[in-house]
This record gives structure tokens, sequence and C-alpha cells, in this order.
């Protein structure tokens, strides 16, 4: 399936006339057991498609909850073939619900680029975005998920002008990812205002869905977000769900499950 899941759940969702919410949850964390059971639960949630996190010492583009959720998913030895496990036996009970990674470059290019889209596509990813690969790096990677028959999602800013925007849409499927606000996930408020516009520029650029994602914690805040662009996303605030449960010495799963429910209900209302 792989591209042809993202494709389809986006023009399903259009048709019904409303935004997808798309839920972020780091692979292995608090430990692998669980992140099964609240990856295999997020369909049932509410969540449209889900981003998979794997996690990397360095990863640059996160707040403190997401920086936090790697720390302890590698004390927990997850590694990327790990992670792809995860999806294996997530595929054994939810052909319909696509999966996108989201990391860092050195993972994957020490996986080997051929190597890891085929075991990708055959574990049953249906995306991949690569934080740290600027799009002039890119090609091989691109090459590698092209033939694997998986979408490369890349990422736009407030800080990307139309010139800039041009060259990051290219070889871009399957949806493209604003970064609503200039820093890290976690740390600042999304405001539908400003990103409505964006969405449009990034829309009319790449002719694909436009999912925002970074400083959206609330039913709120993703309500109103779904109200302009085509999906909310949403990763420290279930992040959070598991940072809370690992203090509390209490299980995660019904925490994050519960929070993403809310979450998913008011994106799926957010137009009605």
């Amino acid at each position: 399936m792989t591209k042809a899941r993202i494709d389809d759940r986006f023009a399903a969702l259009k048709a019904e006339g409303r935004a997808a919410f798309i839920a972020y949850i780091m692979a292995g964390d608090p430990d692998l057991a669980q992140s099964f059971e609240i990856l295999s639960g997020l369909p049932a949630a509410g969540a449209d498609l889900i981003e998979l996190g794997f996690p990397f010492s360095d990863p640059m583009a996160e707040g403190v909850p997401i920086q936090r959720a790697a720390q302890r998913s590698l004390a927990g030895k997850t590694t990327l073939a790990k992670t792809l496990d995860l999806v294996r036996r997530f595929r054994l009970q939810d052909t319909a619900t696509p999966i996108v990674l989201m990391g860092y470059l050195n993972p994957v290019l020490n996986a080997g680029f051929d190597a890891f889209a085929a075991a990708a596509a055959e574990a049953g990813v249906d995306g991949l975005i690569i934080v740290d690969c600027p799009p002039e790096e890119s090609g091989p990677l691109a090459d590698a998920l092209d033939e694997a028959g998986i979408s490369l999602i890349r990422l736009a800013a407030p800080t990307t002008d139309d010139a800039r925007l041009a060259i990051v849409a290219r070889r871009t499927s399957g949806f493209m990812y604003y970064v609503s606000v200039a820093g890290v996930t976690g740390t600042k408020e999304a405001d539908e205002h400003t990103v409505a516009p964006a969405v449009a520029r990034v829309r009319k650029a790449s002719g694909l869905p436009v999912a925002v994602g970074f400083g959206i914690k609330t039913p709120e805040r993703a309500a109103a977000i779904a109200r302009v662009a085509d999906a909310a996303v949403v990763g420290s605030a279930l992040v959070d769900e598991v940072a809370a449960a690992v203090a509390d010495g209490t299980p995660a799963t019904p925490k994050v499950l519960a929070k993403a429910a809310a979450l998913a209900q008011a994106v799926r209302t957010a137009r009605a």
C-alpha cells in the first residue's frame, strides 16, 4: 500500500469535509511494550494518521518533552529495526491507518538508504519525515524511497520564502508538514490567524494537503488549526502524558489514549 494509504486517507477526509488528526508518539517510550499498546490503540482513539518517532541522541528540532521521550526510548535500547518491528506488528491488525516515521538522518544513513527503504516498505511504513535532511542532500534518499513506494514528507516553516518553498516541495508526496512556529516542538502556541495564509501558500506551491504541527497541545488549539489546515499534528501533549505516567509509576497507555481521544474529537468536530 505505502503511499496509497496516505493519499486515500486524505481523499476520504476531504470528502467528509474535515481535517485529519495526526498523533505523534515515540517508539519505545516509555518502553517497547507500552508503546506498542499505545500505537495499537490510537486508531480507535481517533487518530487518522500516526507519526511514529524513532529515537536519536541529538533531536535538534525537539523541545524538552520529546527530547526526554527519546532519552527514555534509547535507555530502553530502542533501535530503528525495533521501530520497524512495531510497525510490522501493527500491520497484522490494521492495514488502513497510514504510518509516517519521523526522525533524524543518522540512523537511516547508518542502515543504508536502499536497505532502510526496503525494510520500511516491508514493515508497512507509508511515509518518512527526516527533520535534518535538506532537499539539496536528499536525492539518494528520495530515490530509495521512490523505489520502495514510500512518501518523502518535507517541512516548511514561517521562515520559508517562496523560492525556498518551491525547492522544498520538489519530490515531496503524501502531504507537506508546516511548522507553525519558529522554534522547537512543544514550546509555543500555534495561531490559526497566521497559520491560515501560510497553509494556503504551502498548499498552492505543493499541490498537497498541508498538516500543521508544533504548537498544538490542547483540543481548542487542535480544533482551531483543523479549521484552516488539512491536518493537525499533536506530539508533545501526548508525550507529556507518558512522562506523567512514568513519574506516577502508572500505566501510560490509558493516559495517552484518553488525551488522543479528546484531541481527535476536537479535530473531528471543528468544522461542524
